[in-house]
């Protein structure tokens, strides 16, 4: 099945299998209707994934998949990129890397240019049932737009590349999901993605190259390394389909 899906302005064109639509996102969709109902609340799903795995493209999949597969609960993909620090605090404050002192805004995409305690403040509202706005990362402003969507779902997907990070600060935000997915990969093929898709929004081929060795790659590895496991694991293959690595659906 051929899904084109509008990721902040940029067009994403991804196809799924008939397999892989059968034994994983139809039984994972149901796996969560099933959740909903034995809970009798609203029910979060954290998707976490490494740079380039198609965490944003799969989760929105998921919410067009399920009008027809689970047409009784209403299902919201949203993302943790919306909680970016501003642009106007990247370029004024540094992190430490490898004991050297960087502008944020170099390593824009890392752990430490996020502001985890708003992210927490809003995963408190939305845990406790309550419907609110959630902010948007804008690619053409560079900077969050806040309360962009608005969070209304029985089954809420968000997706993040460190919702599972096994880090100070960022460990316990797994504590507000009811169900864990983690997508894993190669991490040649990773970097191949990034540069593909970075030279798809007008960046010069070296432009990108450089950009995905310096910085992408270190929150690949990052992400691949310093994980927790999760309910439901999935590889990405090299052909770009997802297949069960571990957990049940049941």
């Amino acid at each position: 099945m051929e899904y084109v899906f509008d990721n902040n302005g940029i067009k994403i064109t991804a196809t799924y299998s008939d397999e892989e639509i059968n034994t994983v996102f139809i039984p994972l969709l149901g796996r969560l209707s099933k959740l909903h109902s034995q809970k009798g609340r609203r029910v979060i799903v954290m998707l976490a994934a490494p740079p380039g795995a198609g965490k944003s493209t799969l989760s929105s999949f998921l919410e067009h998949l399920s009008s027809n597969v689970i047409p009784d609960k209403k299902v919201q993909a949203i993302g943790m990129d919306g909680f970016h620090r501003y642009q106007e605090y990247l370029t004024s404050h540094t992190a430490d890397v490898g004991g050297k002192q960087v502008l944020m805004v170099d390593i824009k995409g890392a752990p430490v240019t996020f502001d985890i305690e708003k992210l927490k403040d809003k995963l408190c509202e939305i845990a406790s049932g309550k419907n609110c706005g959630w902010p948007v990362y804008n690619r053409l402003l560079h900077n969050p737009v806040e309360d962009a969507v608005f969070v209304d779902a029985d089954i809420v997907i968000l997706e993040g590349n460190y919702l599972l990070l096994d880090e100070d600060g960022w460990r316990d935000i797994s504590d507000y999901a009811d169900y864990t997915i983690l997508i894993k990969a190669e991490p040649q093929m990773l970097k191949d993605r990034l540069i593909k898709r970075k030279i798809s929004t007008g960046s010069p081929t070296d432009r990108a190259v450089e950009f995905v060795e310096s910085s992408d790659m270190a929150n690949v590895r990052l992400c691949l390394d310093r994980t927790k496991h999760a309910d439901l694991e999935l590889d990405l293959s090299e052909m770009g389909e997802y297949s069960i690595v571990s957990g049940s659906m049941n």
